[in-house]
């Protein structure tokens, strides 16, 4: 079996006022990926300044990592309240992905890659189009209905369907999921729909199940990103999808309450 693959930009976030600390997909998804044990590749892009600093860490996590650099890193600021809820904001956008960013001799040895953008455009549909030869995408809905702006973030269904094309698996919160609306009309083979401590829902072609999840005290920054990538591994290893989703849900549990 070919190893997994992660791709995304990394970014600079200030939780609840705190020192800005390393975040994105590639960071969120390799500490889960490292739990695992599971083999895979980590594609992550900074801004050029700061490549110095963020890619070390994302290497002392243990696996292989690309870090391609440059512009300028994406930042968010954000708060949780006390259910739950989160507040951002987009503080720097990060430059969209280009096939130079991506070691291709790295990405040939991946089947199943999941796609972590962080705002809409920073992958495009060429680009995703090209990700996807011979091999299956997680998508993580963010990229398409978080609009690429500066100051709160705001979240519409103004993006480009035939993106979805190129998709196998797609992963909203449940936030993003309401924006959308009906999402049979998406396409996409799985659908994965997470609402914090409230659990998940699954939604295929053969309907909607629910996945209900333990509550856990801790931070949950980066939650969606370890559920997601979990939830790939597992499919990767032969699991269906209500077992892989049941799974990805137990993992993120053990995650948060290790942080706490």
């Amino acid at each position: 079996m070919r190893p997994l693959g992660v791709i995304g930009p990394l970014s600079r976030d200030v939780v609840a006022g705190g020192p800005p600390r390393i975040g994105g997909a590639p960071w969120h998804a390799a500490r889960a990926l490292h739990t695992l044990r599971h083999d895979a590749f980590i594609f992550a892009k900074c801004g050029a300044d700061d490549r110095r600093e963020l890619q070390p860490l994302l290497a002392a996590v243990g696996l292989p990592v690309s870090v391609a650099g440059s512009g300028e890193t994406a930042a968010f600021s954000f708060s949780y309240a006390a259910d739950g809820t989160r507040t951002m904001s987009l503080d720097a956008t990060g430059e969209p992905w280009t096939r130079a960013d991506v070691p291709e001799k790295l990405l040939r040895r991946v089947e199943w890659l999941h796609v972590g953008p962080l705002v809409r455009g920073d992958f495009d549909e060429e680009m995703l189009g090209w990700l996807a030869r011979d091999r299956r995408l997680l998508l993580d809905a963010q990229g398409l209905v978080r609009a690429r702006a500066v100051g709160s973030l705001r979240i519409d269904a103004d993006f480009d369907r035939s993106l979805l094309r190129h998709v196998t698996v797609l992963k909203l919160a449940e936030e993003e999921a309401a924006v959308i609306g009906d999402l049979g009309e998406l396409g996409v083979a799985e659908i994965l729909v997470t609402d914090g401590p409230r659990g998940s829902r699954l939604v295929t072609r053969e309907g909607e199940t629910p996945v209900p999840a333990r509550s856990v005290a801790g931070d949950p920054t980066g939650a969606g990103d370890a559920f997601a990538v979990t939830y790939l591994a597992s499919r990767a290893d032969g699991h269906r999808p209500l077992s892989a989703a049941r799974r990805a849900t137990a993992l993120v549990a053990a995650l948060i309450g290790r942080a706490a």
